[in-house]
């Protein structure tokens, strides 16, 4: 254990003090932060100018025209009737008098694609899908005039019903307010989309490390001395722990940056009243997928209790695949040698990815639950089911495989290790690989 816990020291130092990891542990989480926040800003302090659009109506009466609204994304200027397509566009033929003209056809109400918007300047989807849904709406309301009925307008107003669904959870107690949390289905799969990407970055990226070094020291025969001195087992569970312990800490410290900023930046940037009206605000809007995901990334006993599960996943499926890597990496000797072997190790995780995709339909179906179960696929699969409130033994049996398959795994790269580390100048395959897993 001596011999193992130096390994582990030099494994983990080696690694912690490279400034990459200080800068990437630092940047990452306010990277993550930036992401959800800068579409807001971008849409609260870049929106776009209000275009300026001059509208040839054909209609009798310009009965089109004339009910088109301005606003905050395009400003309507309604030509005299009778004024052509030729006198607007040389009148208004530049972005600084106007973004562009809109031609009403004269039997727009009967061929909607009668319509023509010219530009001189560089088209905008936001300006198009509001005069389309502006024009679409004067022209159902028209049609739906022609069957002669009356106060159409407030019929119509009246019949527009938003639906909103508050979600909420059975946990099992029988009064009727305390018996029911509120959850919801968008909220969960970002939160475990989030998670299990975050855990499938954390596999590939310090697994191949641990591919890496393993190569690194066999080519310089780095290996061949050390294994003087201590048993092949010691040096590849040394390496193995060190990396784990990298991850481990990266984790910690995103985790504990993360629920600061929820516990005491949040509510110095908002204040208590501030979130408690944000959410109150949403929910009297009907907006109760936003007052959820609030509630969440607000709740500093969730997140714990989230990063808690994230750190046993990351570290079991960590050492479950840090094994293969390091038995595979000590029968290579170059990693060009190593991607027949890699593309096999990374095809469940890819696997998991693709499951992990389709939690969102249905947490509990049968391939979800398998594919949480089994240990190939379980810490990306688990990860993304856990926010929506799967059963607390199903956690548990997941982990208790996940640990187990980690030492049986870890035996067999074992077996692999010991014969590999001593072998130079030779590719082997599969079948090389099962042999030295027999050997004695």
């Amino acid at each position: 254990m001596n011999k193992i816990g130096l390994i582990v020291e030099r494994e983990f130092t080696e690694r912690v003090r490279k400034k990459s990891f200080i800068i990437t542990t630092l940047l990452t989480p306010l990277f993550m932060i930036a992401l959800m926040v800068a579409p807001s800003l971008m849409m609260m302090k870049g929106g776009s100018s209000t275009k300026n659009v001059v509208v040839v109506d054909n209609t009798p009466g310009q009965f089109i025209g004339s009910k088109l609204e301005s606003g905050e994304t395009v400003s309507f200027r309604l030509l005299p009737e009778g004024t052509t397509l030729g006198q607007a566009r040389s009148q208004y033929n530049s972005p600084d008098i106007a973004y562009g003209v809109l031609v009403i056809g004269s039997d727009i109400l009967d061929n909607p694609q009668n319509l023509q918007l010219i530009l001189n300047d560089a088209s905008s989807m936001s300006v198009e899908d509001n005069i389309r849904n502006q024009i679409q709406g004067i022209l159902r309301t028209e049609r739906l005039a022609r069957y002669e009925m009356d106060n159409i307008d407030r019929i119509l107003a009246d019949a527009n019903v938003r639906v909103g669904i508050q979600t909420l959870k059975n946990n099992g107690q029988e009064d009727e307010e305390e018996g029911m949390e509120a959850t919801s289905t968008a909220a969960s799969w970002i939160m475990g989309l989030i998670l299990g990407m975050l855990l499938y970055f954390i596999l590939i990226v310090y697994g191949q490390q641990v591919l890496q070094s393993v190569i690194d020291e066999k080519q310089t025969r780095v290996l061949d001395v050390m294994v003087t001195s201590c048993k092949p087992f010691d040096l590849m569970m040394g390496k193995i722990l060190g990396i784990a312990l990298v991850a481990a800490l990266q984790i910690v410290i995103w985790a504990v940056l993360i629920i600061g900023a929820s516990a005491f930046i949040m509510p110095m940037v908002m204040g208590d009243t501030g979130i408690d009206a944000a959410m109150a605000a949403a929910q009297s809007a009907g907006d109760t997928e936003i007052a959820s995901i609030v509630g969440k990334f607000t709740n500093v006993g969730y997140l714990a209790g989230l990063f808690l599960e994230l750190l046993l996943y990351i570290v079991g499926g960590f050492l479950f695949y840090a094994s293969m890597y390091a038995a595979i990496g000590s029968a290579v000797d170059t990693p060009q040698d190593a991607a027949q072997f890699n593309g096999i190790i990374m095809m469940p995780v890819i696997v998991a990815i693709i499951v992990m995709m389709n939690v969102m339909n249905d947490p509990n179906s049968s391939l979800v639950f398998w594919c949480s179960m089994i240990p190939f696929t379980s810490p990306i699969v688990m990860m993304a089911r856990i926010p929506f409130g799967i059963p607390v033994w199903q956690v548990a049996v997941s982990l208790v495989v996940l640990y187990i398959s980690f030492f049986l795994m870890t035996w067999v790269a074992a077996r692999i290790f010991r014969v590999g580390v001593f072998m130079h100048g030779k590719k082997p395959s599969w079948k090389d690989l099962g042999a030295w897993v027999k050997m004695k």
